[in-house]
């Protein structure tokens, strides 16, 4: 990657964008729900267009199932963060969404949900909006 080091910031750089790149999916995904639309209808819409990535196609399908084994846990990437804001902290560069994640992730942490996969970021965007992002039952006659 570079001089020593710049693997290591590299992982951290990494988490960051998994970490914003979840929180958006979970973020998009109660909105749509909150709204009255399908999440599954609004997820298949725009996966495959700019929105879409590998991070959602791996973390949505989970958010809507309410599928929180861990693949990554929560805590492991609070960890993460809090080594990219403390390096962020001292060569000055602001990092505020990455903050703002942390927040939501230590939120989550707090209500027990540090174990779970960090696809549970979801669940800050369910308490504060009075939604659960799940799958629409189908209903008769509808093809899967």
């Amino acid at each position: 990657m570079g001089e020593l080091g710049s693997g290591n910031v590299t992982k951290l750089a990494n988490q960051i964008v998994v970490a914003l790149n979840i929180a958006a999916v979970g973020e998009a995904l109660s909105f749509a729900k909150k709204m009255g639309t399908d999440p599954e209808l609004v997820y298949q819409a725009i996966r495959g267009g700019l929105a879409g990535s590998t991070v959602m196609d791996a973390k949505a399908p989970m958010m809507m199932d309410r599928n929180f084994k861990p693949g990554f846990r929560m805590e492991l990437h609070i960890k993460d963060l809090t080594n990219a804001l403390n390096a962020a902290h001292v060569i000055s560069a602001p990092v505020p969404l990455t903050a703002g994640i942390m927040e939501m992730m230590q939120s989550l942490k707090a209500s027990g949900c540090d174990k779970d996969d960090h696809s549970a970021l979801v669940k800050y965007y369910e308490n504060i909006s009075g939604v659960t992002v799940d799958r629409q039952p189908l209903q008769q006659g509808e093809i899967t």
